[in-house]
C-alpha cells in the first residue's frame, strides 16, 4: 500500500504577497482571489495572514497603510514536496491548519490544510462501527449565537475566543452560518455591523445527525468541501461541532492497523508510528479539555471493572455529579471561565478519590465516576465528602460552586447503562430537590 506524496495533494493555487505589502493590499488581494487568508513570503520564511487578523488590526486601530512586516503574523510549518502524506501527521497538533509544502531549493510549492489530508483518506478503511455522538466531546467547544445578537459584538467575541466560525440557532436549532469568508466581505463593504447577525448570516446550514458514523462524516466534508461537520440529534437541536481535525485523529489507529498489514511500507513508517502510537492512543481516550477519561474510554475500562467485579464477587458503584448552574457561569462570565471551572472540578475529584476509581466527563459539565469494590454506602459518603470539598473550593472570578449528585450501585446482569440511568434518575431528584445535595438509587 502506496500512501500519496505531498506534492500529490498540495494545493498550488495559493495566494502570495511579500512581506513588505501594506495591510491594505493584503486584503485586496484575499477580497479579489475570494480566499480568506493569503500566504506572506520573506525569504524562505512564510507566515499566514488571515480574517482573525484583520478583526484583530481593525480592534487594535492599526492604519491600513502598515505593512506586514511590521505586524505579528503566524509562522508556518514547511514539509518537503517529496515527503509522504503520512508525515502529516506530526503537524495535526499545531494550531495552525496549513502546512507550507517546499521545493528543494526552500521556495514555495504549494500548501496543504486538513481539507487535502481528509480527502486523501478513503472512507472505506475508517471505523464504521463509532457515531460522532461517541467523540462530540473529543471536538472543538461549539460557539453559537441567537439570531438577535448584535454582529458587532459577535466579531469581538470571534477575536477574543479565536473563533473561525459562529452557529446562529432559534430554539437552539441551527438556522444560520457566519464564516471568515463572510466575515471579511462584511469588512470590505463596510456593512453596518449594529444589526443582528441574521442579516449576514448564511442560510441554511447542512448538519448531519449524531447518529452518523465516522466514515459518513468524513464523506459529508470531502463531498461539501467543508472544514467541520455540524451535529445535530434527532429533532434538530444543535449538539456539536467536530473539525476535520479531530476527525483525522480518530481514524489514525485504523490507518496504524492498515500500515502494519502492508509489510513493505514498514520499513519507511515505523519509526514514526512508534513515536507517534501512545500519544494518539491518548489522544482518542480523554477529553481535550480535562485530561479525563472520555466517555469511549470509559466504555472500555467499565467493562473490565465489571468483569473484575463478577469474578470476585465483590461491589461496585457509580456516581454522576452534575455542575449546577452551569450555563449561568457561562453566560455570565464567559466560556473561557466556565472551562476554568471545569478543569479546577477535574483536579478536585483526581485529588479526592482512590487510584483505582475511573474518572469521566461525561459531557458538557457532567462527571461520572466509577468506584471498583465500593459498596452504595460507601460511595454515598464519598459524594458527600466531594460535595463539601467543592463547596470551599474557590475558583476565580465565579467564587464558590455546588453540584448535584446521582448515585447507584452496581448489581450483577446489569448493563452499565442500567446503572448510569438509575444514577441519572437520583441525580435528577438532587436536582428536583433543591441541588447542592447527594441522592442514590434507594431514595427514588
Amino acid at each position: 500500500m502506496k500512501f500519496p506524496l505531498i506534492s500529490d495533494i498540495a494545493s498550488t493555487n495559493v495566494v502570495t504577497v511579500d512581506v513588505s505589502f501594506t495591510i491594505n493590499s493584503a486584503i485586496d488581494e484575499m477580497i479579489k482571489n475570494n480566499h480568506r487568508n493569503v500566504v506572506v513570503t520573506d525569504n524562505n520564511d512564510f507566515y499566514i495572514f488571515t480574517v482573525l487578523d484583520v478583526l484583530n488590526i481593525k480592534a487594535s486601530k492599526i492604519p491600513l497603510d502598515t505593512k506586514l512586516k511590521d505586524i505579528e503574523l503566524d509562522q508556518i510549518s514547511t514539509i518537503d514536496r517529496e515527503r509522504s502524506v503520512l508525515d502529516t501527521l506530526e503537524y495535526l497538533n499545531n494550531k495552525l491548519e496549513y502546512i507550507c509544502v517546499i521545493n528543494k531549493d526552500k521556495t514555495l510549492y504549494g500548501l496543504v490544510t486538513h481539507t487535502d489530508i481528509t480527502s486523501n483518506i478513503d472512507p472505506d478503511t475508517l471505523m464504521e462501527n463509532f457515531r460522532l455522538d461517541d467523540f462530540l466531546k473529543l471536538g472543538r467547544r461549539v460557539k453559537w449565537v441567537e439570531k438577535d445578537d448584535i454582529t458587532l459584538k459577535l466579531l469581538d467575541n470571534m477575536v477574543s475566543g479565536s473563533f473561525d466560525n459562529v452557529i446562529i440557532v432559534e430554539d437552539r436549532k441551527p438556522i444560520g452560518i457566519l464564516t471568515t469568508k463572510d466575515v471579511m466581505e462584511l469588512i470590505k463593504n463596510n456593512n453596518d455591523l449594529s444589526l443582528s447577525v441574521s442579516h449576514y448570516m448564511s442560510s441554511p446550514v447542512d448538519t448531519i445527525s449524531k447518529n452518523a458514523t465516522i466514515k459518513e462524516a468524513l464523506t459529508f466534508v470531502k463531498e461539501k468541501n467543508y472544514k467541520r461537520v455540524v451535529v445535530v440529534d434527532e429533532n434538530g437541536i444543535l449538539t456539536g461541532i467536530i473539525a476535520q481535525k479531530e476527525l483525522i485523529s480518530l481514524t489514525y489507529s485504523r490507518w496504524a492497523v492498515l500500515m502494519k498489514e502492508y509489510q513493505s511500507e514498514l520499513s519507511e513508517i515505523n519509526n514514526m508510528l512508534e513515536s507517534k502510537n501512545r500519544e494518539y492512543e491518548v489522544m482518542a481516550s480523554t477529553d481535550s479539555l480535562t485530561g479525563l477519561y472520555n466517555r469511549h474510554k470509559f466504555s472500555e475500562l467499565y467493562l473490565s471493572s465489571y468483569t473484575s467485579m463478577t469474578q470476585r464477587g465483590g461491589s461496585m458503584s457509580l456516581i454522576m455529579l452534575d455542575i449546577d448552574f452551569f450555563k449561568k457561569v457561562n453566560d455570565t462570565y464567559g466560556h473561557s471561565i466556565g472551562d476554568k471551572v471545569l478543569i479546577q472540578v477535574s483536579h478536585l475529584l483526581l485529588k479526592t478519590l482512590r487510584n483505582i476509581d475511573i474518572v469521566c466527563r461525561w459531557g458538557g459539565e457532567e462527571f461520572i465516576l466509577l468506584l471498583p469494590t465500593a459498596t452504595l454506602e460507601n460511595s454515598l459518603v464519598l459524594a458527600e465528602t466531594i460535595r463539601k470539598n467543592m463547596a470551599i473550593l474557590e475558583i476565580d472570578n465565579v467564587g464558590v460552586i455546588s453540584a448535584s449528585f446521582g448515585v447507584s450501585e452496581v448489581r450483577e446482569g446489569d448493563s452499565m447503562q442500567d446503572v448510569i440511568n438509575r444514577a441519572d434518575k437520583a441525580l435528577y431528584l438532587a436536582k428536583d430537590s433543591g441541588r447542592d445535595c447527594v441522592k442514590t438509587e434507594l431514595d427514588l
